[in-house]
């Protein structure tokens, strides 16, 4: 096979604003389909142990769904800040900021309309991989965060079978800045993912409160429903976890924080044999295992997406680091870049 970047229009928005979907196929067949809306990884078909392609991130088969709110945030880009603030404020610079509050009385993902609801600019990348350059300038007071902040997200599936996300952005003010892409795994394609084995380089996570707010401690993992640090599969320590609904929701630690590409996680799914691994320059991932989805949403092929269809490995810095000195700093000041890469690589055993 050869490599393409097909685009077709998957409609408009409501304000009359065409939508298009990029199909990206590497020389394998591995497929991903990516929507400019949002820049959402609609499906993602990869094969399994017997060359099977199929499909395994939960996503719409049409816009007008996505339009419809997309509550669960499936296949999106979530910013400016991932993740919770608490009480939708911070101070920078000894200045005080108001954030749009979207989760009790807190501030998730970016807000109202968070970059997971806007059509950002895309261009096809020409090179020996498929790949699609997304791009979207946050004016400045945008869902209150200060600054404009000039974003691009490169989404490229390349011939080593991965699919690997780069972050880039800029501002002209000092700003906070925290992006990463909300896809839900399932890599059965079907069913729950409490059978996945989930292996996480991470020692130490960070408990929260009971609004999923972080204390500011970081906790190690050994002895605790949260050691992912050998292989065990996902739901094996549910009846030991304590919040509600059951599940994980949590920032876990990584080893080696820094800029360079290290390891996160290793998922593998015991009947197709399909084996995803991580890599990030992220200090933490948010491990969260889809508590929250209660069967009301209608995916592909008719499946209703039911708690725990789907594994979210997000992978960003700190939830609430703006309250939290000791984390790691997500304020981006002008004449800095701000980076960050994901990888996803796929196999089979």
């Amino acid at each position: 096979m050869r490599v393409t970047v097909t685009k077709e229009v998957f409609g408009k928005t409501r304000g009359g604003k065409r939508v298009d979907l990029f199909t990206l196929t590497n020389k394998q067949g591995l497929c991903a389909k990516i929507t400019n809306y949002g820049t959402i990884i609609t499906e993602l078909r990869v094969p399994d142990r017997d060359g099977r392609l199929g499909n395994i991130v939960l996503g719409f088969d049409n816009l007008r769904q996505y339009l419809g709110g997309n509550p669960s945030y499936l296949g999106c880009t979530v910013g400016r800040v991932a993740n919770r603030t608490a009480k939708g404020r911070f101070q920078l610079d000894g200045k005080k900021y108001r954030l749009a509050v979207n989760n009790g009385p807190h501030h998730l993902h970016g807000g109202l309309s968070g970059f997971d609801k806007v059509v950002w600019s895309a261009e096809i990348v020409q090179g020996r991989d498929a790949a699609v350059a997304f791009t979207y300038l946050s004016r400045n007071g945008e869902e209150g965060y200060p600054g404009n902040l000039d974003v691009t997200v490169l989404m490229t599936l390349t011939n080593g079978d991965e699919l690997r996300i780069d972050y880039t952005a800029t501002t002209d003010r000092a700003a906070p800045v925290n992006l990463t892409n909300h896809s839900y795994f399932n890599l059965a394609g079907r069913g729950n993912v409490l059978g996945h084995e989930l292996k996480l380089a991470a020692n130490a996570y960070t408990p929260v409160d009971a609004t999923s707010i972080p204390t500011g401690k970081l906790v190690p993992v050994v002895g605790a429903p949260f050691d992912f640090t050998r292989r065990k599969p996902i739901g094996r320590d549910f009846t030991r976890l304590t919040g509600k609904p059951i599940g994980y929701d949590h920032n876990f630690v990584l080893k080696g924080q820094g800029k360079r590409l290290k390891a996160c996680a290793t998922v593998y799914e015991r009947t197709t044999g399909r084996v995803m691994e991580v890599r990030t320059t992220e200090p933490g991932v948010q491990v969260y295992t889809g508590n929250w989805l209660d069967g009301t949403q209608c995916g592909h092929g008719g499946n209703y997406y039911t708690q725990h269809s789907g594994l979210c490995l997000e992978t960003q810095h700190f939830p609430d680091s703006l309250h939290h000195p000791r984390f790691p700093s997500i304020i981006l000041r002008p004449g800095q870049t701000y980076t960050q890469t994901t990888i996803y690589k796929f196999s089979t055993r």
